[in-house]
């Protein structure tokens, strides 16, 4: 788990069960960073609910991974919160993948590379 995550709720106020919502999902995407970088990783998360009674999108949900080399950030927009979080979890799945292909040690390079050599 992520122990640094940081929740503001920009003109809404949060509920225990949506914070323990979002620790939960948010918390549970350290298996996508690389060992040797969990401690220093710091994540915020920004909520916001538009103001305008007709928009169809009316909430926001801003994540920020603060990572070593570089930081992540994913907004998305849906109907409700909890979509809008878990839409937001699905992107940066696909996000720290790829930062755990890239900055991870030459180990996973040679699981990876060996997938994909045919043998004869």
């Amino acid at each position: 788990m992520i122990n640094n995550i940081q929740i503001a709720g920009v003109h809404t106020e949060l509920t225990a069960d949506e914070e323990m919502y979002i620790d939960k999902k948010i918390g549970s995407l350290d298996r996508f960073i690389p060992r040797k970088n969990r401690s220093a990783t710091k994540v915020e998360v920004k909520l916001k609910e538009s103001k305008r009674k007709t928009a169809k999108d009316k909430y926001t949900c801003e994540v920020i991974f603060h990572l070593p080399h570089g930081s992540i950030t994913v907004t998305e927009k849906a109907s409700t919160q909890l979509a809008s979080i878990d839409q937001a979890e699905n992107k940066l799945k696909i996000q720290l993948k790829k930062y755990k292909e890239k900055h991870a040690g030459p180990r996973i390079h040679r699981r990876l590379a060996h997938k994909f050599i045919r043998r004869r």
